[in-house]
């Protein structure tokens, strides 16, 4: 089991998704937008969708002798589990109100509830040969930032429109990958 700059760019970006998501609604809530308010987003954002991964994939290299020969079938579950998630809460009609601060807390809490996707895919990521963890969760957390940060412009401009489609395409993208990981693991494809 192994993964292209491809895969990775498009798992990167579906990662991303429920950051975008969060992003946007920040720039929304926000009176004022200046490059220095998405750059700090996107650092929260991109450093913990790169951190993350990194944990689940120490996390997993540990277990991973006991679960070699599920791995396929791990990595199908827990990336159609994440992204099953995703698309679900897309078509959720819970509107919460979403804060403009930048404070170190709320930061905190939502840079780890939208990184706990990656955590899961960093086990992933310890159940292949071939994989070097330290570009894939730097790769990941680049383009989270950089999608994070252009999330905040978005929405200062658009607004809450693209919230939900974000966070459903990240949901397919996953289980798209999931299905892949399991076709190739059980030699489909």
């Amino acid at each position: 089991m192994t993964i292209t700059l491809a895969e990775l760019f498009i798992l990167a970006v579906g990662l991303s998704m429920d950051a975008f998501a969060v992003s946007i609604c920040k720039g929304l809530a926000m009176k004022k937008i200046s490059l220095k308010n998405m750059a700090i987003v996107g650092l929260w954002f991109g450093l913990f969708q790169g951190i993350m991964p990194l944990f689940g994939f120490l996390l997993g290299r540990t277990f991973a002798k006991y679960v070699t020969k599920f791995a396929p079938w791990i990595g199908f579950g827990l990336l159609v589990l994440i992204g099953g998630n995703m698309v679900k809460e897309a078509f959720g009609q819970d509107e919460e109100e979403e804060s403009d601060s930048l404070k170190f807390m709320e930061m905190l809490l939502l840079a780890i509830a939208t990184s706990i996707d990656a955590f899961a895919v960093g086990v992933t990521f310890s159940l292949m040969k071939d994989i070097n963890i330290y570009a894939a969760i730097s790769f990941i957390g680049c383009v989270t930032f950089t999608i994070s940060a252009i999330g905040v412009r978005i929405g200062s401009i658009v607004g809450g429109k693209f919230k939900n489609k974000a966070e459903f395409a990240g949901g397919v993208i996953l289980i798209i990958l999931g299905i892949k990981v399991l076709l190739e693991g059980i030699g489909v494809i």
